[in-house]
């Protein structure tokens, strides 16, 4: 069998290194799957490296090798041909021995700043679905959007109290390398009741906080808003009509009618 080694770069390293999977040709019934995986682990930076080649034949890992041990390793007996034929080479070996610093350690320099050093403030906006049945629970929604690294914790409490019945929706990747999630809580409202959604990540100096209240929600700002642009607009009919009467008022010409019997002309 030829030298396994399949020169991927760094896009598959950056991949890898966020859990996923890379397939060298399309599953489908009717053909077999042949998948090779390069891994790059890392502890405290680059100061622990770690490397692992991974060869698997229809999800089924058969050959592998770990910078650890330094050979190639057989998890069945179809790997046994492939791991004895490639321990036996030793510039093969000494490749991937030094994979460690050639593949992982090199594009960890290329995309440090992008992966590791980059960070995104998340967004928070709080609202309440609408709920037409009295007899159902409420639920408010906390949607996190914008944020990155992806690792994020959002709580919410009630009162002042965390609330642990929550629901939380899965981590949404957008296209921008941006992540999403809502988190919502189903609960009961009466009037006076305060809530916040509270989100901790690594790009916040302190925890963000949203209110929600009751006597503040959705409606009751609709409500007032609507009651204020209708004053308004009341007020500046009236003001236009009352402009508008006086200047007419102002321009209508002035009759003066002489009494009977009274003679000014003397």
């Amino acid at each position: 069998m030829r030298d396994p080694w399949v020169s991927v770069g760094g896009f598959v390293w950056m991949l890898t290194l966020l859990g996923a999977r890379v397939t060298l040709c399309r599953e489908t019934s009717d053909d077999f799957v042949t998948e090779v995986k390069h891994e790059c682990h890392f502890l405290n930076g680059t100061e622990r490296v770690r490397f692992v080649e991974r060869y698997s034949y229809n999800q089924q890992q058969f050959v592998h090798f770990d910078s650890d041990t330094g050979v190639f390793k057989a998890d069945d007996l179809l790997g046994v041909p492939d791991a004895e034929s490639w321990n036996s080479q030793k510039e093969v070996l000494e490749q991937r021995r030094a994979a460690v610093d050639t593949y992982c350690r090199y594009n960890y320099g290329i995309y440090e700043d992008f992966m590791q050093r980059r960070r995104v403030k998340p967004k928070v906006k709080v609202s309440r679905s609408n709920n037409e049945d009295p007899n159902k629970p409420h639920m408010l929604i906390c949607n996190v959007i914008g944020f990155y690294p992806y690792a994020i914790t959002v709580h919410w409490y009630k009162n002042g109290q965390k609330d642990p019945g929550v629901l939380s929706s899965e981590l949404m990747q957008n296209g921008d390398w941006t992540g999403q999630v809502m988190v919502m809580l189903e609960t009961s409202i009466n009037p006076g009741d305060t809530f916040v959604c509270e989100v901790l990540h690594v790009s916040l100096d302190e925890p963000l906080r949203r209110n929600w209240d009751s006597e503040e929600s959705e409606s009751a700002k609709s409500k007032k808003l609507t009651g204020i642009i209708g004053l308004v607009l009341g007020g500046l009919f009236l003001t236009v009509g009352g402009v508008m009467y006086w200047k007419n008022k102002k321009g209508r010409p002035q009759f003066h009618l002489q009494p009977e019997g009274v003679n000014f002309m003397g």
